[in-house]
């Protein structure tokens, strides 16, 4: 079989992003760092339906993304562009995103701590028995970790923070955490950012609920009355505070002056005589609590009934018509 030259490989790597492109309209940009061939094979296997997972030289798929849409007019993938920096892939798919995003997040492998690694997360060794003789308790030492002998074997005493987020390991570190048998690090493909249709947003998009979004619209509206009745703008959020503040306004005026109006009138009865107020809110009392009495009242009589015709189908040996 002969093998492909490189612009051969270039030319069917270009057609297959093309493809792509053009059969999917989501794409989750993933980094993959620290990511072996076979746990990449595994997230294929893992996504295979209906989603692809297309690796590649940033350089060529910036080529082959541009050359799409030179083709095509299709320039909202263009925003891939800027995406496509260091380790990264990109994954096709007509799932939906969240579940994708998930199902990517599962495969992530447990990998020791090597030297001059950026740790990822802080590594915590806990305290207990590390099983190991008093001879090795010079890493510990190195380390500034307390211990002591017990029972032949080397204890740590209390938990102690080796590495930080952020931090290099260091020979000292990677020796003692192997000796352990800890793997404190674990790697996957991360999801940096979504495309959908021309848009880009980040993957933090995916876990919004609908309370969420509820939540974030009703602040905008918030906002948008709160601006609204500021600058005296009528919307239609604002205009009911509008009408109530105008009414406000010039119930006020009456009040204080001769001048009246029907929606007045009442208001200006109750000052006049508060009396007229402490009425008004028995009157309603009285017909709440009546609401209540006359639902009770039928529940009562319901109840009657039904006794009445107990005695009715007893009168008439009801019981006996077995």
């Amino acid at each position: 079989m002969v093998k492909a030259t490189k612009a051969e490989k270039k030319i069917a790597y270009d057609a297959k992003l093309c493809q792509l492109v053009d059969e999917y309209t989501q794409i989750l940009v993933v980094a993959a760092d620290n990511v072996g061939s076979t746990q990449l094979q595994s997230i294929r296997k893992g996504l295979r339906g209906d989603s692809v997972v297309l690796m590649g030289k940033n350089t060529m798929m910036k080529r082959s993304v541009r050359i799409h849409a030179e083709n095509t007019g299709n320039t909202g993938i263009m925003n891939l562009l800027p995406l496509l920096q260091g380790n990264v892939g990109l994954i096709f798919t007509k799932g939906d995103l969240k579940e994708v995003s998930e199902e990517v997040a599962k495969y992530k492998v447990g990998a020791p701590a090597r030297v001059g690694l950026v740790a990822p997360i802080d590594v915590v060794v806990q305290p207990g028995n590390t099983g190991l003789d008093p001879s090795q308790t010079s890493f510990f030492q190195v380390l500034n970790i307390p211990t002591k002998i017990n029972k032949g074997t080397v204890e740590i005493i209390t938990p102690v923070e080796l590495i930080k987020q952020g931090d290099k390991v260091g020979s000292s570190e990677a020796a003692l955490l192997a000796k352990l048998g800890i793997r404190p690090f674990s790697y996957g493909l991360v999801v940096q950012s979504v495309y959908d249709n021309g848009s880009v947003f980040s993957p933090e998009v995916l876990n919004l609920t609908e309370d969420d979004l509820v939540e974030k619209f009703a602040a905008g509206i918030s906002m948008v009355t709160s601006l609204a009745l500021a600058v005296s703008y009528p919307t239609i959020a604002a205009a009911p505070h509008m009408f109530i503040n105008a009414y406000k306004n010039a119930l006020a005026i009456s009040v204080a002056t001769e001048y009246t109006f029907p929606q007045a009138e009442k208001v200006k009865e109750f000052l006049k005589d508060p009396s007229k107020f402490a009425v008004a809110v028995a009157a309603v009392s009285a017909d709440a609590s009546g609401g209540a009495g006359a639902g009770a009242a039928k529940v009562e009589e319901k109840k009657q009934e039904v006794e009445e015709s107990d005695e009715e189908d007893y009168g008439g040996f009801g019981l006996f018509d077995e």
